[in-house]
């Protein structure tokens, strides 16, 4: 495999996202939250000093370790500081607390001992869970549906991005409303206002409910919003199939490299950081195969092992991309220590936005830091599969080679000689067809290739013989 070589040009670009990006970092210690939240809004988590906690229900021990792990990734590129992990053997989650009650005592001696200010769990939890977790740890606690919506959060740049991420976050705010103070949990009426008197009785909304019509009515409007965004990236969908230029969708876990890759095949300058969910908004260049022939390769956001619902229902429009698409080049991280985790995981969320359909090349990347041994299991149970290193650029002749012969070919035979003053013909020839021989004569261009069939009849007039 290659060698790194620090003198060779970046084939990532300038860059100019991740210096932004990186400008801007958490100080730990350093905030002016009120103690006292006297709204119901959703609160900006305070990632500085977490405590992980994970129930581990099945699987081996090396699942739960790589479980773990990743939650430390998604905590530290949410902008924490991870101080303690706790995991729990149990056949299914404890209904009220997640972890068992002498767990629970465990992780409040934890966050006592390090001085966290977070719990972090591995798991959806259930608004009561959620509430009886924090009045036991006396510290807030996030879900991991949650901390993958505050990256989200971070990361969006795109109004259609934003606009899809507070979505996701309303959806999931709206079943977990709570009041923080007794002065939001109820009104009442009558003698059991507790002394509050004319004005503060009832009847009326209370302020949760308030709070949820306001959000009901805020998701009607990013619904619509999205709606019109998605009429104009529909709009560009149907150009290109219009113009029948096939596309290809690089798909894959987060952090796989697929920006990188896309950097490497076209030079698209697209963000790189070695962090989960560097990438929210999908970008699309345009490439040329070694004929000339013109596609589409269209960089998506990642995925993740249980991908929160939310999320894929307000990225919908964004993923269907990957369901649209000609060829689909799934990127793996063979260095990581679970790929075939990673690989099934990609085709679960393949499968539930309709794309499991699409012709599928599976990418082995990052091959400079994986084991041999674990590239030559990989390639054993997925053959076919073409191993590359966007860091190093091994690999990607083959890559770019094997798109080619994957993409969809012309099927119409024709044999022509397009007059000198049809230019625009020769064009759509060069651009979508498979040329086998083309020369200059006194008549004009004399061209034999296999071309699309609305292409051949427009040719149909210049056949020779």
């Amino acid at each position: 495999m290659e060698d790194f070589d620090p003198d060779l040009p970046d084939d990532d670009g300038e860059q100019e996202d991740l210096a932004a990006r990186n400008s801007l970092r958490r100080v730990a210690g350093l905030r002016t939250e009120l103690e006292d939240v006297t709204e119901v809004e959703y609160r900006q988590l305070r990632l500085e000093r977490v405590v992980l906690v994970s129930v581990w229900t099945s699987g081996t021990q090396e699942d739960a370790d790589n479980a773990m792990a990743e939650l430390k990734l998604l905590a530290e590129t949410a902008g924490s500081e991870v101080l303690a992990g706790l995991v729990q053997r149990r056949s299914h989650p404890d209904p009220a607390t997640y972890v068992g009650r002498g767990k629970v005592e465990e992780v409040a001696e934890a966050v006592r001992a390090t001085g966290a200010d977070t719990v972090i769990c591995d798991g959806e939890l259930e608004p009561a869970q959620l509430r009886n977790l924090e009045d036991r740890v006396k510290v807030k606690v996030v879900d991991r549906t949650a901390l993958i919506l505050d990256i989200f959060a971070q990361h969006a740049k795109s109004a259609e991005g934003k606009a899809q991420v507070e979505l996701a976050q309303l959806q999931y705010l709206k079943q977990r409303l709570r009041g923080w103070g007794g002065n939001l949990s109820r009104q009442a009426g009558g003698r059991a206002a507790g002394g509050a008197g004319i004005g503060g009785r009832g009847p009326g909304e209370t302020k949760i409910e308030t709070d949820r019509r306001r959000i009901h009515t805020r998701i009607a409007q990013l619904r619509r919003k999205l709606r019109e965004m998605d009429a104009t990236r529909e709009g560009k969908r149907a150009e290109r199939r219009r113009n029948q230029v096939p596309s290809v969708a690089i798909v894959g876990y987060t952090n796989a490299g697929k920006s990188s890759l896309l950097n490497r095949l076209t030079g698209a300058g697209v963000l790189v950081e070695d962090a989960l969910f560097a990438t929210l908004d999908p970008t699309t260049r345009r490439s040329e195969t070694s004929d000339g022939r013109v596609f589409t390769l269209t960089d998506t956001v990642g995925f993740v092992r249980h991908l929160p619902h939310d999320l894929v229902e307000a990225f919908r429009s964004t993923l269907e991309e990957s369901a649209q698409a000609d060829l689909l080049v799934h990127v793996v991280d063979a260095s990581d220590s679970d790929p075939e985790g990673q690989i099934a995981a990609v085709r679960t969320v393949l499968t539930e936005i309709g794309a499991s359909t699409v012709p599928e090349l599976l990418v082995l990347n990052k091959a400079d830091l994986a084991d041999e041994a674990t590239i030559l299991a990989l390639r054993a149970n997925h053959p076919g599969a073409v191993v590359i290193s966007a860091r190093t650029g091994a690999g990607l002749d083959e890559l770019r080679t094997t798109i080619e012969d994957r993409l969809p070919q012309p099927e119409v035979a024709v044999d022509v000689v397009v007059p000198y003053d049809r230019g625009d013909l020769v064009d759509k020839i060069h651009k979508t067809a498979v040329i086998g021989s083309l020369e200059h004569t006194a008549e004009g261009t004399a061209i034999v290739a296999n071309v699309r069939a609305d292409l051949a009849d427009e040719l149909a007039a210049f056949a020779r013989g």
